[in-house]
């Protein structure tokens, strides 16, 4: 149990309001996983719980929450909301969606306002009970992850639950049940309506929380991902000499691994192996048309970026540094002279060399170039002089051609 949580919520109890432990953190905590946040709701309005902490800061305007803190951690705690029958949860003016999403009711009113069933359930610290209006706990015993509610009706107020369903059938390894699951295969095209911001936080979710691959591989299942990405989506569907393009599934493999190992992970390198093949195979076109092939790279990096962004959205921060580790691809096969001690100056050098092992893992004929980068990253100035000078060959004598004088005429 999260010390901080069970603060909030006993200092709220003490003040004479309910509060209990809610969704992911209850689920997972039922499931045998670690919880990543804990998340309080109770009876209290957001004024009053900021009444009950000093360390307390109320955010957003759609959706009113408190958020208390504890030096870096952040307990959210969120206020009992009603049920809506009338109107849809996506319709109506912002003004509407904001007076609707915050008229607060009771703890059962609350539930059935929730997305999935697992998702729906309460703990009760001093009880040490769990609270289930919706038979959440049936379907977690089950593994189903089932929406509340009728599923086309949910699909239509938010699209996104859509991938939200994938994501957490994906995490948490439940399979989908019912019309949850069918209606996935008709009901895609609604996230083309979706604002790209929001796709992009969306994806950020879907691809970094540490099931990666078996999101992705799902999604496709579902003929999800193509909403996402449609140019990687065609892309795939080529193969190169009767195999299949494997670069994105070692990518999202690796992505997996590091989150694993608590190791960061960017995403402009996620989204430079999501866009790399429709890139690469633009570059070549381009190439096709007596294009260099580094400025095919760059033509081709910024057309296909800027297409992406019309779905989801890529902050430039992290499209720049997609782009960069693109162009870098055909530097690295640069290693004589001065340009492999500058090359690896660079501040997205490292970014390039992964990428390109990632190249070798996908079945690219890169391995030697990949293993002389590696040793020259290593390797001391005398090594690295050797390295280069096998790359560039043994060094040909000039030979100086000598111009014959002319002899003088004989008399």
């Amino acid at each position: 149990m999260n010390k901080n949580a069970l603060t909030v919520i006993n200092r709220l109890t003490e003040a004479g309001f309910e509060a209990y432990l809610v969704g992911g953190c209850v689920r997972d905590m039922l499931l045998g996983r670690e919880p990543k946040d804990f998340d309080v709701v109770t009876d209290a309005y957001p004024e009053q719980v900021k009444g009950v902490f000093r360390n307390c800061r109320l955010i957003g305007r759609r959706f009113r929450l408190a958020h208390v803190w504890f030096g870096r951690e952040i307990i959210e705690v969120a206020t009992f909301r009603a049920r809506h029958s009338d109107t849809g949860e996506g319709e109506g003016t912002e003004e509407e969606r904001r007076v609707r999403d915050n008229t607060y009711g009771t703890q059962e009113e609350d539930a059935w306002r929730r997305d999935f069933t697992v998702n729906a359930l309460y703990f009760d610290v001093q009880h040490s009970s769990v609270i289930d209006y919706v038979g959440g706990l049936e379907d977690l015993d089950a593994g189903v992850l089932r929406l509340i509610g009728d599923p086309r009706t949910r699909y239509r107020e938010d699209p996104v639950r859509m991938l939200r369903a994938v994501r957490f059938a994906s995490k948490l390894g439940l399979r989908l049940g019912g019309e949850t699951e069918s209606l996935l295969y008709e009901m895609g095209a609604l996230l083309e309506g979706m604002p790209p911001a929001r796709l992009f936080e969306e994806t950020l979710k879907l691809f970094m929380g540490g099931a990666a691959l078996a999101t992705f591989e799902m999604l496709r299942h579902y003929r999800l991902f193509g909403y996402l990405f449609p140019q990687t989506e065609v892309a795939l569907s080529r193969e190169e000499q009767g195999f299949p393009l494997m670069l994105l599934h070692h990518a999202l493999l690796n992505t997996d691994q590091r989150l694993t190992e608590g190791k960061p992970v960017t995403p402009a390198f996620l989204f430079a192996a999501f866009l790399w093949e429709p890139m690469r195979q633009m570059a070549e076109e381009l190439r096709a048309g007596d294009m260099s092939e580094i400025q095919s790279i760059q033509n081709a990096g910024s057309e296909v970026i800027l297409r992406q962004t019309r779905r989801v959205s890529l902050p430039r921060r992290f499209s720049r540094i997609s782009r960069e580790i693109w162009q870098l691809q055909p530097r690295l096969f640069r290693r004589t002279g001065k340009q492999p001690s500058r090359l690896i100056q660079h501040p997205r050098f490292r970014a390039a060399y992964d990428f390109l092992l990632l190249r070798r893992e996908a079945g690219e004929d890169v391995g030697a170039l990949c293993d002389w980068w590696t040793e020259f990253q290593q390797a001391d100035d005398e090594r690295k002089n050797a390295l280069m000078g096998e790359v560039s060959g043994p060094k040909k004598k000039r030979s100086r051609s000598r111009r014959k004088r002319k002899q003088p005429p004989t008399e």
